[in-house]
């Protein structure tokens, strides 16, 4: 797994230590248990001018999945690496249903409530509470990072892809734009729109080769509109034919290409909307802040021999990036924003008739609903996130267990976590 977190008796940041040593310290007395994810400890002393290796906290941010490690720049190892998943769907799919359910209270007359348009007024830098709350996700966390490690600097990738540097090859130089960069911001750009799949046969896993949809020879242009990915064997076959002839025989497949040379990149314009946003709240932090494009984070990953996983690409974010990153025995933690429950009094069926009332208080019994908790019953040890009744009886595992067996390990903080298999979400119900 990950180092392990340590903190003074002050919760000032010391070196993260390996899990071993978190092991003896706890065994031998020296420490206690201050948070289970993060796994974090804390000293029962103060440590008195320590020397602690400054980290840099890489993040790469993504319209579902984010990813996140802390690097050692000295020598190049990652110390922590997570990778966070959004809600920005669920969120919208939540909006969504509200205005449909008001709109057919307005139909039905049952309760009117005029539609508000011209009368809000939204503020300088508004963002939709999807985009918003993707923001709040990475802020919480690199927030709550700061406080378990020595972080000196931060690193974020600010573009998925160089679209100047695309249009306007001059806009940084001959030298860059000749280079190799320029070539993984094009395909890295294709990759994602063409979903990594042959645009003309649907073949996946297969090397791909980019494609001009009006062919080179017939006056065809390297513009991004007119560019597509295909495997080898169709690429030869095409050759120079025009897009409509080639595909005489597949009206089907033409009329789908069309429509996706035309179509945007909904989770990178997701990304676009709020990268600005999120980098001047970074640098409201008061750490230094690199930024880098998706291109770069591909080519420092690919000179190095990573795999593709989210939190990889966090650790190749930037020209800071290590020449050899150390990797070996990093498990990331998977993080899921689940959200603080909803205020919604009476939960609704899918015809919009009332099915279930929820209670006004969230806590009962001192536990509320996503607490981590462990119980030691007569039936046998139990562990994970608990569904709280307002009756001495909680949800866990399936089982109900009075709260008299109970233990909390962690306080609900909105997020379920997994690591090594192991499974900590928040119940239903």
């Amino acid at each position: 797994m990950s180092n392990v977190f340590v903190i003074d008796s002050d919760y000032k940041p010391l070196n993260p230590v390996h899990p071993g040593h978190a092991r003896r310290l706890l065994r031998q007395g020296k420490a206690a248990v201050f948070r289970r994810y993060p796994f974090t400890i804390v000293l029962k002393r103060v440590v008195e001018q320590p020397e602690v290796q400054p980290l840099r906290l890489k993040l790469d941010p993504g319209s579902k999945t984010t990813g996140i490690a802390l690097v050692n720049d000295t020598n190049g190892k990652i110390v922590f690496a997570a990778e966070l998943s959004h809600r920005g769907h669920a969120i919208k799919d939540s909006l969504d249903s509200r205005r449909a359910s008001r709109q057919g209270r307005r139909q039905r007359k049952t309760r009117y409530r005029k539609p508000r348009f011209d009368n809000r007024r939204r503020k300088k830098g508004w963002l939709p509470p999807s985009l918003e709350s993707r923001l709040a996700n990475i802020l919480t966390w690199v927030a709550r990072l700061c406080r378990y490690a020595p972080i000196a600097a931060l690193s974020q990738e600010l573009v998925k892809f160089d679209m100047q540097l695309m249009e306007n090859p001059d806009i940084a130089g001959v030298e860059y734009q000749q280079g190799t960069l320029q070539g993984y911001e094009v395909r890295e750009y294709l990759l994602e729109k063409w979903e990594r799949t042959c645009a003309y046969c649907g073949k996946q896993d297969v090397p791909l080769q980019v494609e001009h949809i009006h062919p080179r020879a017939r006056s065809g242009t390297n513009r991004m509109s007119n560019l597509t990915l295909a495997c080898e064997a169709c690429n030869t076959a095409k050759g120079t034919q025009e897009i409509e002839v080639f595909l005489k025989k597949k009206p089907e497949v033409l009329k789908r290409l069309l429509a996706q040379v035309k179509k945007p990149l909904k989770d990178a314009s997701a990304v676009n909307s709020t990268r600005c946003a999120l980098l001047e709240r970074l640098k409201a932090l008061g750490l230094p802040v690199e930024w880098g494009s998706g291109g770069l984070t591909k080519w420092n990953r690919t000179t190095r021999g990573l795999p593709k996983t989210h939190w990889l690409d966090a650790a190749c974010v930037g020209k800071s990036t290590p020449d050899v990153l150390l990797q070996k025995g990093v498990i990331p933690l998977r993080i899921k924003a689940t959200g603080h429950g909803r205020r919604q009094m009476c939960v609704p069926d899918k015809y919009g008739f009332p099915k279930q009332h929820k209670e006004r208080k969230k806590t009962f019994l001192g536990y509320q609903t996503g607490d981590l908790v462990k119980a030691i019953t007569p039936k046998g040890t139990f562990e994970g996130r608990i569904a709280i009744r307002h009756r001495p009886s909680f949800r866990l595992e399936k089982v109900d267990i009075h709260p008299k067996y109970m233990r909390c390990v962690q306080r609900s903080d909105g997020y379920e976590y997994t690591q090594k298999g192991v499974r900590h979400a928040p119940p239903h119900g």
